[in-house]
Formats: C-alpha cells, structure tokens, sequence
C-alpha cells in the first residue's frame, strides 16, 4: 500500500541516540493499493519485532489486511513462511482473490494497455455484473484514480492530483504491472480469506508458532476517521481485544492513541508504546502499539509508553486493584 505516512523513530536496525525519519520511499512497495492508513511507515517495527521473536513463528495472520503491506514483506523478506491475509471488503477481496487464483499476469496486461482517461475510467467502473477479475481492475482503477486512494461509499475522483495531473497522478501502469507480476513469486505461500477477521483470530490463536498483526479500522472512542475510509467500518472492538487475550502466539496491533482503547488495552493485560508518525496532511501525531510483551521496543529512542495507570487483569487475594507502572520519561 502506498502511503505518505512517514515514521519519525529511529531505524530499527541500528542503534542510535536521535530520532530520524524513515524514508517511506526506501521501503519496498509491494503492495498494489494506495490505501489510507496504510502500514508502510510500520515496515521498520515489523522487521523488529520478527528479529526478537523465538523461535521464529511460521505463519504470520494478517486479520485487517488491506493493501496487506505487512503481509507481503513477511513474504519476500522471508520473515514467515506463509501468511493468511483477510478481508471483508468486496472490491478489496477481488484484487487478493485474483491473485490467489493466479490471474495477476492478467490483471498486470489489463492494467498496462488501459487508456486512462476520466471517461474511460467512468465507464469501466459503471459495468455491473462483472466477474472478479473485472472487478479487481474496477478496484485498481477506483484506488489509484479516488481522492486519497478511498474506496468507501462516497469518495470521488482526485481534482488536481500531483503537479495537477488531475486522476492520472497516482496511475504508474508499468509499476503497478510489475507489482502484481512480481506477487507470482510468492503466492504459493498466501492463503486469502474473505471472512469475519475476528474469527480468523480465534481459529488460530491456540497455535504457538503463528503471529498476528492487527490493524483494525479506527472507530474506537467515536472516532470517525475509520468510518470515513473503509466500507466494512463497525468492529465490536471490546470483542477484539478478547479474541487477542486466547493468543498463544506473539501479536502486535495498532491503534490510534484513544483513550478507550487504552483503557481496553489496562484491561486486558496488555502492555502499550506509543509511536509518532507523520499523517497523510504531515501532522505529527501518536500511533498506539500493544501487545503481550513491548520491552524489546525501549531501546529506540522516541518510543514511549502512554503516561498513564494501568489496570491489572488478575490480582493476588487482599492486594490493591490498581498499580502504578513505573514511567520512563519520554525521550522525544
């Protein structure tokens, strides 16, 4: 998924006292899609959070997935041997479901000798009763010809685009071509599933060699912004966490830093950082990463965890029902 967030910690591969950007433009871009809230800016954690598990899990569950970005490095950095990648969407689903069925050479020859124009665009995704191959190249149209890449009901074609080039500033023919050639080499090794992701979780959270990462749509706390950009928006988040609670496995999810979902995170046991990162309108902001076990996440500098109380799941007989985590001061 291409995405203009950009990481503001330090690399996660070497050690370094002052925080400095991740170029976006340096992590491989393998995914097809141009998706909001993408992931590449998380390719760095990811990467190191692999590095300190032990042993190495065998199969990485990517329950939101998406542009599927994280999915796709696992593959061909060969971080896992095989993932499982899912998705509710319809129009998303149809890109992941013809590449599995090993139709990406076709898609590829559909997307280079297409004559893009806004006309030409219009009227390819105005055909009704397609089949899924047609409706992938509908999606690939939509997501690189939208404003911001936004399939949800409502989204419209970019105005100006870059250097005002209007819908065709986000169309690379021979790039995105080459990116669904190149999904040949590892699709042996994807299983797609167009399900519920939450009882994808449960299915394989009795695994010990499986990982997850979680990705869900922003809507916890009444946040809209989840709502604005993805059609499958409503998520029982309480439900989520409690499906993350039976991992037997390592998972890491990511959040925006809301209150509530903090407070579910206390709840559930799980330890919290925080991330910043620059948004798509090059805001600085905090992105909330949780899991079982964070601390391999401490040694980069401008990572910190929420300065709050942390409520403990379980608690001996007569001890206190609220502790106080030990803070590290922020080091931004």
């Amino acid at each position: 998924m291409t995405s203009r967030q950009s990481s503001l910690f330090p690399d996660l591969f070497q050690e370094c006292d002052i925080p400095k950007p991740v170029n976006v433009a340096s992590i491989p871009q393998r995914s097809p899609f141009r998706y909001p809230g993408g992931k590449t800016w998380f390719v760095p954690t990811f990467r190191a959070w692999v590095g300190n598990l032990y042993p190495k899990p065998k199969v990485l569950v990517e329950p939101f997935a998406g542009g599927g970005i994280i999915s796709l490095t696992g593959l061909f950095e060969k971080l896992v041997d095989r993932v499982v990648m899912v998705e509710l969407d319809e129009d998303i689903a149809a890109v992941w479901l013809t590449v599995v069925q090993g139709h990406s050479e076709w898609l590829a020859r559909r997307i280079v000798e297409f004559n893009l124009t806004k006309e030409s665009v219009i009227k390819e995704i105005s055909k009704t009763d397609v089949d899924v191959k047609e409706r992938a190249f509908q999606t690939i149209l939509k997501n690189r010809t939208f404003h911001g890449g936004i399939l949800a009901e409502g989204s419209g074609f970019l105005k100006y685009g870059e250097n005002g080039k209007g819908i065709s500033s986000r169309w690379y023919p021979t790039t995105l071509a080459r990116r669904f050639t190149d999904l040949n080499l590892v699709v042996s090794r994807i299983e797609f599933r167009q399900e519920d992701g939450i009882e994808v979780i449960r299915q394989y959270s009795g695994q010990k060699d499986v990982m997850f990462f979680i990705d869900p749509p922003y809507t916890a706390g009444g946040k809209k912004a989840g709502k604005r950009l993805y059609r499958h928006c409503e998520l029982d988040h309480e439900k989520l966490f409690a499906a993350c609670e039976t991992i037997k496995g390592d998972f890491l999810m990511t959040y925006d830093n809301a209150e509530e979902v903090k407070s579910m995170a206390r709840e559930h046991g799980f330890q919290m950082r925080l991330i910043p990162m620059n948004n798509t309108h090059h805001a600085t902001m905090e992105e909330l990463v949780i899991g079982k076990e964070l601390s391999w996440m401490d040694q980069y500098p401008a990572v910190h965890e929420p300065e709050t109380e942390y409520r403990t799941k379980k608690v001996p007989t007569n001890a206190c029902t609220r502790t106080r985590r030990p803070q590290r001061a922020s080091r931004r």
